[in-house]
């Protein structure tokens, strides 16, 4: 699926299932919720946290296809076509950073 089919297919779905978007204020608290759960899991799969029993069954693909789909709506709702909001924010990315972590002894 392309980014750009995500977004149409997020947009059938609150259109058909969610009956419409949440307002932007919501869906930016609910994008830092799902952010929040995919650092939880994680901190417990690959920091120092332990799971609780109740948290063995969590599953990061789940989780960050979450944090997407809650994007996806800000996006949607906000007209970012995030297809080229990307490819603007990589081109960017190639040319100030072109030399910059090269040349990071910390990286080395």
């Amino acid at each position: 699926m392309t980014i750009e089919q995500a977004q149409k297919r997020v947009d059938e779905w609150i259109q058909t299932t969610g009956v419409r978007y949440f307002n932007e204020l919501t869906n930016m608290a609910m994008l830092t919720e799902e952010v929040g759960e995919v650092a939880r899991v994680i901190a417990r799969q690959y920091g120092e946290q332990s799971f609780k029993e109740s948290d063995k069954e969590v599953d990061l693909a789940d989780e960050m296809a979450d944090v997407l789909f809650v994007l996806i709506c800000l996006a949607n709702q906000t007209g970012v076509d995030l297809t080229s909001a990307l490819a603007k924010n990589l081109e960017k990315k190639e040319n100030r950073d072109k030399l910059r972590h090269k040349n990071n002894d910390k990286l080395k």
